[in-house]
């Protein structure tokens, strides 16, 4: 794992241990993938959904939620660009 991967997996988790007060597991994975959609460069988010795609076991289960919903929303729009 890259030095710039294990940094992104870092920042995950911590943002996702601080929107754990949202509630359940969901509504924080929701806050989260929402942050990292405004706020992480788009390299950012592909190297993380890349991590969780091949691995993923450093990240925290909010984090992989997160990912998901952030691979749910990129995806389908990068097959078209």
């Amino acid at each position: 794992m890259s030095e710039s991967t294990a940094s992104l997996i870092k920042m995950i988790n911590q943002i996702s241990a601080n929107n754990r007060h949202h509630g359940d597991d969901a509504q924080a994975a929701e806050q989260v993938a929402t942050h990292l959609k405004k706020f992480w460069a788009r390299s950012m988010k592909r190297q993380i959904i890349a991590y969780a795609d091949t691995d993923g076991s450093e990240l925290s289960p909010v984090s992989r939620l997160a990912v998901e919903r952030l691979k749910a929303w990129y995806q389908p729009s990068e097959k078209t660009a």
